[in-house]
């Protein structure tokens, strides 16, 4: 995805509401398809950090896919030193990411400062490999590791960000490689720029290696004004570490900037090495299954992921929230009902002498007409989960004449019991 910076603006959101549960505060971020902002949660006061993405942008850009990615991974994947994402809401224009508030920015502003001591840059870098060994533990490779997407939260403690160029299993083609060219050119692996496949994890693990350079040197391995000319020193593997450089960290770091990923250290390996073991303690985080994070294109029904790239325009807060008012003329929110049950609510609704509605029955839902063609109700039922449905209504109502009251007092109070509330159990039988 886009890049983000975190330069302080002096644009202020003044007193923005997002469907009545965060507070929008000042920009901190942006880049070409987002900003950034901070923001405070209403009910808890909990700070947060809230990506606005814009739809427009992300279907001119072809990058939908990217999003669709990027919310599944970051959805599932629970790690100390992994951002967390809190929740994804939509609206017509835009795509909300609530996520987890790194009070400390970024790592590249520290680092821009002076460059760590050994000791410091090991702590960092146990923090980092422990991230990045539970993502390739769950399918998934960053891409993109560099200073400016490690954060820092208000202990100083690290957290990996921005996975909009993530990839998972799924992309791996035949061979067993990954043939996509991303990554940030000086943090790029050798084997990318051969465009020959690659492994995702061996890449991640030699942007690691650059990353440990960095904070050790204060300076990249890599640089040179001229691009094609830093690809060449990428490509031989030409770098020099400083003279305060340890001797086992010196060989810890050509086992990582290793240009063959088949020689190249793994995870398991850097684990044991003698640098890295120093202090290293494990950090323990649920084990989140992830082998659906692919864009299978052949399951029935719609995911949530659909629903957030491809909506034409609702209000998606009940999807990702506590609460949902169901008030609009365009509405769509999460049921345990089954379809049918849904439908049978409706129609005993419709069968009362006074309302006179006629039911025209679809495989996707059902038409109800009323009031000689004033008044006009469509239901769309799409599969979610084996236990929830994503329901789609659209009405049609005149002004006058008794009509509006069908939709107000009697058709939508049915509706809104059958609402699913986070939290709440759903019935086996749902």
């Amino acid at each position: 995805m886009d890049e983000i910076t975190t330069d302080t603006y002096d644009e202020v959101s003044p007193d923005i509401e997002l469907f009545g549960k965060y507070e929008l505060g000042k920009l901190i971020g942006i880049g070409a398809f987002a900003k950034v902002y901070h923001a405070r949660n209403m009910r808890t006061g909990q700070s947060v950090a809230i990506k606005a993405v814009s739809k427009q942008k992300i279907v001119k850009g072809g990058l939908t896919a990217h999003i669709k990615r990027e919310i599944s991974i970051m959805h599932r994947l629970r790690h100390t030193h992994i951002v967390k994402l809190v929740e994804v809401m939509a609206t017509k224009a835009k795509i909300y990411f609530v996520m987890e508030f790194a009070k400390g920015g970024e790592l590249f502003t520290k680092i821009s400062k002076g460059r760590f001591s050994e000791e410091l840059s090991r702590r960092y870098f146990h923090q980092l490999i422990s991230a990045v060994g539970y993502c390739h533990s769950q399918g998934v490779f960053h891409r993109d590791l560099k200073p400016e997407n490690l954060l820092l939260d208000e202990n100083c403690d690290l957290k990996v960000s921005d996975f909009g160029l993530s990839a998972v299993k799924d992309q791996i083609r035949p061979d067993g490689l990954l043939h996509t060219l991303c990554g940030t050119p000086a943090y790029v692996a050798p084997e990318i720029l051969a465009k020959k496949g690659y492994d995702g994890a061996k890449v991640d693990i030699w942007s690691c290696g650059v990353i440990l350079f960095v904070l050790n040197a204060g300076y990249l391995p890599f640089n040179d004004s001229n691009l094609m000319a830093m690809y060449r020193k990428i490509y031989k593997g030409e770098f020099r570490c400083p003279k305060w450089t340890s001797p086992d960290l010196k060989r810890f770091l050509h086992r990582l900037l290793d240009t063959n990923p088949d020689t190249r250290i793994s995870i398991d390996e850097i684990v044991q090495d003698p640098w890295f073991k120093q202090g290293y303690k494990e950090k323990i985080s649920p084990d989140f299954d992830v082998k659906d994070l692919g864009n299978n294109q052949n399951e029935k029904g719609l995911n949530a992921f659909d629903i957030i790239s491809f909506s034409s325009g609702f209000n998606l807060s009940g999807l990702f929230s506590d609460y949902y008012d169901i008030s609009a003329s365009d509405e769509r929110f999460l049921s345990a009902e089954k379809p049918d049950k849904i439908i049978e609510r409706i129609e005993e609704v419709a069968k009362r002498k006074d309302e006179k509605m006629v039911i025209v029955k679809k495989k996707w839902g059902a038409k109800f007409v009323g009031q000689n063609g004033n008044f006009v109700l469509v239901i769309e039922i799409y599969r979610l989960t084996d236990e929830l449905v994503v329901v789609d209504t659209k009405t049609t109502e005149r002004e006058v004449g008794p009509s509006r009251e069908i939709w107000r007092e009697k058709v939508r109070p049915e509706l809104l019991a059958m609402i699913y509330q986070p939290g709440e159990t759903v019935a086996d039988d749902a």
